[in-house]
């Protein structure tokens, strides 16, 4: 009788870790990044706390884990990977689309989420800008990125072109463009987000606090709105979306306090 044959398991998503700490921080980038978004963040966390910077699935060095681009799938991924390392509590910091995957695991696994801190996050409200996100996803090279990122900043600000080398590289791995443009169109369907009811954010037990750049071109700034009495928001004036590149030290600083 022949033996099955074993199932091979999903991949796990990637996390560059950094520290050694009894705490644990768990940095989620937003949509088209990499984990390299954190580069100048990271090491400034690594004080009494192990660092993990996750590459989200369907990115970079997760790209072979299993996603349809919507967040809840990465919050499973993220939780799985998280408890197959042994850890039970982490401080969650999500930028952007990873700050949405960060709300999510703080509502559905509050046990696990001692803080959560978002930078811009996504699903604070249905407006996005379709238009840019969509073209952020399909660049290719350098030029086109660095357009794009240009772009989701304040007016001004040139993004560094250590990071725009750094995202152009991952951009040429096998496969990674036609996800892009595949998770571009699932979050921004008909133009719009996907929206966490402000009553389900009422409920998060947890410290939070929500960073946000008055110039995001991105997600606006008005999305702040009527957020719960219970989170500290963090207002960064004339700011845009691409917070850790254009207020590191304010950011920083934030994180620090926050943790």
């Amino acid at each position: 009788m022949t033996k099955p044959t074993p199932a091979t398991p999903a991949p796990r998503p990637y996390a560059f870790v950094k520290g050694a700490g009894a705490n644990t921080i768990v940095l989620l980038h937003g949509f088209g990044g990499f984990h390299g978004a954190w580069t100048e963040i990271q090491p400034g966390l690594v004080s009494g706390a192990t660092v993990l910077a996750y590459d989200l699935p369907g990115h970079n060095r997760s790209l072979r884990v299993p996603t349809n681009g919507s967040a809840g799938v990465a919050v499973k991924a993220i939780l799985a990977d998280l408890q197959l390392r042994g850890i039970t509590k982490a401080h969650f910091i999500g930028h952007s689309m990873g700050g949405a995957i960060a709300t999510l695991i703080g509502l559905r696994a509050p046990e696990m989420a001692q803080s959560l801190t978002l930078l811009s996050p996504g699903g604070f409200g249905p407006e996005i800008n379709a238009d840019l996100l969509r073209r952020y996803g399909a660049a290719t090279n350098a030029d086109e990125l660095r357009c794009c990122l240009n772009e989701m900043s304040a007016p001004g600000f040139e993004m560094p072109t250590k990071y725009v080398v750094g995202l152009s590289a991952t951009r040429r791995l096998p496969g990674q463009h036609d996800k892009l443009v595949e998770i571009a169109s699932t979050i921004t369907k008909d133009g719009r987000q996907g929206e966490i009811p402000r009553e389900m954010l009422a409920t998060l037990s947890m410290p939070v606090t929500v960073v946000w750049g008055t110039k995001d071109t991105v997600l606006p700034f008005h999305q702040t709105d009527g957020l719960p009495s219970s989170f500290k928001l963090e207002v960064l004036p004339g700011k845009g979306h691409m917070l850790m590149e254009e207020a590191r030290e304010p950011v920083l600083r934030i994180l620090r306090r926050k943790l």
